[in-house]
């Protein structure tokens, strides 16, 4: 896009969020870095006019610490209605918004709360492009540190094409420069991730290599997880029409 634009991006100073920032100040445009220590709370809309005046776009980065799919569903659906309404307040034309690679046969948990959070977004007033993406680098030692015990982590058995933030980033400000979806119609989610397919237990042997830590990766299927099925078998991994955007892991934890 040619012209110069005001984006507020939500969630400004988290993982994506702090990429989504640099990205569009790199491209020429004005940014309104949103988040609560701004001032700003998404969940009660205490800051958010203002905050959202003279924005042309918003980019919503934000996400739930907690995992639980009630606590995420009522935070998920709580921000879109408030997004929805003070920037349909402020002139807003479009809200980008991020998600997650093969959610649609989710059946509970934190995935089946980012259902919830699309189906919140679309079906508000203004118009909505929503990116799909695979899990993100940056999560893999948080991830799979709750599994650590001493020199040993039981990962769970997963599926995944992991990709950095960074490309993430890029992909949600092209779709911010990109045209709007016409009033009432829903545009295609499109897809991003990683250029290759790995385990998370491989991706958790690759994270502590890098740090020089001698830990022993055991990979573990655990039965009553919401989606385990899904987790296994590669739902959540690139399909046909997926863009894949590099670096590898490997490549990836060498630059950092």
């Amino acid at each position: 896009m040619s012209n110069r634009r005001t984006v507020a991006v939500v969630g400004a100073t988290g993982r994506l969020g702090e990429h989504v920032v640099r990205v569009l100040a790199e491209r020429g445009h004005e940014v309104v870095a949103i988040s609560r220590s701004a001032g700003v709370d998404i969940i009660t809309g205490a800051g958010l006019d203002k905050a959202l005046t003279g924005a042309d776009v918003v980019i919503d980065t934000s996400g739930t610490p907690s995992a639980d799919e009630t606590v995420a569903t009522e935070f998920f659906t709580a921000a879109a209605a408030n997004l929805h309404e003070a920037g349909a307040r402020a002139g807003v034309e479009l809200i980008v918004s991020v998600s997650v690679l093969g959610i649609d046969a989710s059946t509970g948990g934190y995935y089946r709360a980012k259902v919830a959070h699309e189906k919140a977004l679309t079906a508000g007033p203004l118009p909505v492009r929503i990116l799909r993406a695979a899990q993100f680098h940056e999560f893999v030692e948080p991830l799979v540190s709750w599994g650590r015990q001493g020199d040993t982590v039981r990962v769970p058995l997963m599926r995944t094409q992991l990709v950095a933030a960074a490309a993430v980033a890029e992909a949600l400000v092209d779709l911010a420069e990109g045209p709007a979806p016409e009033p009432g119609a829903v545009a295609p989610f499109p897809e991003i991730a990683g250029p290759r397919e790995e385990s998370l237990a491989k991706a958790a042997e690759l994270v502590y290599a890098a740090r020089g830590e001698d830990v022993t990766v055991i990979e573990v299927s655990e039965e009553g997880t919401p989606d385990r099925e899904l987790l296994e078998n590669g739902a959540f991994v690139a399909g046909p029409t997926t863009t894949l955007a590099g670096p590898t892991l490997q490549e990836w934890l060498a630059q950092a």
